[in-house]
């Protein structure tokens, strides 16, 4: 069976589509959603409309927590984070039903799922934390960490929008990055793509037109640059 891996999708349709037309011509069979579908753009009702019909496995991430916050309105929170984040919460708590709301807030931190007989456990930060941050420059200790964690099979993570691949013995970590907000200073829409029939694994990044996210962005939220930036920056920008 091969598996679409996705993580960190933060409203960005445009990159979703990106991946889910990459993910069809790879005869993608089943998809998998590391938390993270909400927050910093503008599109998440759709992106989680598009998920839902084509049947993703999901879990949800500190965004989709943070969604919770926004909703329950307590004293402050709204200010902190739009002001941190943008108005893509925003967005979102005037797009999805309370049906549909009530549905994300009730997805599971992790999952663990067998495709074709190989072990898929799914986290959004860390194994042993939700909100843990897995950097690809982690010590040692963390990739020992994860092997005690989870004894064998497949490891997804996601949160920091940096892609991973540690072959750790009998355990394969994987974080596949951003589909929506890559950090690692290349510009596309990151996934992994996962065969179960061999256990291969091939981290992904498909182009788009990332532009027309940025201009929106110059639109919503022009006191926050890092929103568009983020976007379009490269390595050669800052050597």
């Amino acid at each position: 069976m091969r598996a679409a891996i996705l993580s960190d999708i933060h409203g960005n349709f445009a990159a979703l589509e990106a991946v889910l037309r990459a993910a069809r011509e790879a005869s993608v069979e089943v998809i998998i959603n590391a938390g993270d579908c909400v927050g910093y753009y503008y599109h998440p009702h759709q992106v989680y409309r598009k998920l839902k019909s084509l049947g993703a496995i999901s879990i949800r991430g500190n965004h989709e927590d943070m969604l919770r916050d926004w909703v329950e309105d307590r004293e402050g929170v709204r200010e902190r984070i739009r002001g941190k984040y943008g108005s893509g919460l925003e967005v979102a708590a005037e797009e999805f039903s309370p049906e549909e709301m009530n549905e994300i807030f009730q997805m599971p931190e992790e999952r663990t799922l067998s495709l074709d007989g190989s072990t898929v456990h799914v986290c959004h930060g860390a194994p042993w934390d939700p909100g843990g941050y897995v950097y690809p420059d982690a010590p040692d200790e963390f990739k020992s960490r994860i092997a005690r964690e989870v004894p064998e099979g497949l490891v997804v993570m996601g949160h920091t929008h940096y892609p991973i691949h540690w072959d750790l013995g009998k355990v394969v970590a994987v974080n596949p990055g951003s589909v929506g907000q890559p950090r690692d200073r290349k510009p596309g829409a990151c996934w992994a793509l996962f065969d179960s029939n061999n256990d291969a694994l091939e981290l992904r990044r498909e182009s788009y037109d990332y532009e027309s996210v940025i201009r929106e962005c110059e639109q919503r939220d022009p006191g926050l640059p890092f929103l568009g930036e983020v976007l379009r920056r490269r390595k050669e920008a800052v050597e």
